[in-house]
């Protein structure tokens, strides 16, 4: 297997793309042949991003999208059927995260949380399955926040990315038959969210490295990214409608 060319003739999406888990996605797949149209809010991260990757011979465009608005995933969609012509991978990683206990938690978080999770995640798919049909893979985001041993805080946050895991099964199961796949990850990774929350809360922190077999969390493009771009490949071509953490070993999703 060459893994230089393991997605040649490619074209993917990826929201959330401009720093973290997302921009370690848009480099692992362009790393190994996709064309990569990395999507966000902020102009200049998804500049850099596509800068990262000219710089390593791939081809990127940058679309800037509001993943909470229906009419900016439309255009999004449009902007890369334009520019490459189709598509066949689509990465919903975008998501604003409501963390906080529930008396604490306010509409509109929750509003915002549930928008750009699970409804965003849902309109992308439904925009892009006319795309997908024929070859496409779906990698949506989830968490194995809704596992963990303590959920006071993040109750709304792991409400949102089951939701999402569902999504993720019902469009395995609908658009199978379509030869479209659909699969969800639940990441631990590097990304400047996490590195945020260990330096707030270090002692919760150490309590999570500690219940983690590896000891650390992933790097967004080595452990993250490149999984990524094993599971869009026809060597995963039977595997659909999981979630799969990419924890180090830390949850248990029986």
């Amino acid at each position: 297997m060459n893994m230089d060319t393991l997605l040649k003739g490619k074209v993917a999406l990826v929201t959330g793309a401009g720093q973290g888990v997302g921009q370690g996605i848009a480099l692992a797949l362009a790393t190994v042949g996709a064309r990569v149209a990395v999507s966000g809010r902020t102009r200049e991260k998804l500049d850099a991003t596509v800068e990262l990757i000219q710089q390593r011979g791939g081809e990127a465009i940058a679309v800037v999208c509001d993943v909470k608005s229906p009419e900016s995933l439309g255009h999004s969609v449009d902007a890369v059927i334009d520019a490459f012509g189709g598509l066949n991978i689509l990465v919903n990683n975008a998501q604003e995260v409501p963390l906080g206990k529930l008396l604490d938690l306010t509409d509109e978080a929750v509003t915002a949380g549930w928008e750009s999770g699970p409804m965003a995640t849902l309109r992308l798919m439904k925009l892009c399955y006319p795309h997908l049909k024929g070859d496409g893979v779906i990698i949506n985001l989830g968490s194995s926040a809704a596992k963990r041993w303590d959920m006071a805080g993040y109750g709304a946050y792991a409400a949102s990315k089951e939701a999402i895991r569902s999504l993720t099964r019902a469009a395995a199961c609908e658009w199978g038959p379509d030869n479209i796949r659909a699969n969800a990850i639940l990441p631990h990774a590097l990304s400047p969210g996490m590195a945020w929350w260990v330096d707030n809360n270090p002692a919760e922190a150490e309590e999570f490295f500690s219940q983690i077999p590896q000891r650390r969390v992933g790097d967004c493009e080595q452990d993250i990214g490149r999984f990524v771009a094993l599971l869009c490949s026809e060597g995963a071509g039977y595997v659909n409608g999981q979630s799969i953490a990419l924890d180090g070993g830390q949850a248990f999703l029986g």
